[in-house]
């Protein structure tokens, strides 16, 4: 079963977030996580917290095995640009760009057994009426 996180707007440029996605690329997420934490670049806390959350996503909410969880895809693409101006000699200015970034992560493991109870249920109490 695959499970998706996904960051919206991010404000970094794709080319340099893709760089920090491609270290993590097919790795389990316990590994993925080590190496982003160790990685001296910007993107690597936001690549970090969608796979943290792509884990969370798979845990609670799909019943996976942490442990078992691997990246299956981790995708960067292009989000919205901001256009902006930088002033420039003799009273010009120049446009330039901010980019953002859209990161998807997929993750993917073992599900979990449930545990089915041992108690049983209870009958339920009627109320007696009173007239």
């Amino acid at each position: 079963m695959a499970v998706h996180a996904l960051a919206k707007g991010v404000r970094m440029s794709p080319r340099k977030v893709a760089v920090v996605a491609a270290l993590v690329r097919g790795r389990t997420v316990e590994d993925a996580l080590t190496i982003l934490e160790h990685t001296p670049r910007r993107s690597a806390l936001a690549v970090s917290k969608v796979i943290a959350s792509a884990k969370a996503n798979a845990d609670h909410n799909h019943g996976l095995k942490p442990g078992t969880l691997k990246i299956t895809e981790i995708t960067v693409t292009h989000g919205p640009r901001l256009k902006r101006f930088r002033p420039a000699a003799h009273g010009r200015a120049l446009p330039f760009m901010r980019r953002t970034s859209h990161i998807r992560v997929t993750v993917d493991g073992e599900v979990r057994e449930i545990k089915k109870s041992t108690t049983a249920a209870k009958p339920a109490v009627k109320k007696e009426e009173t007239k």
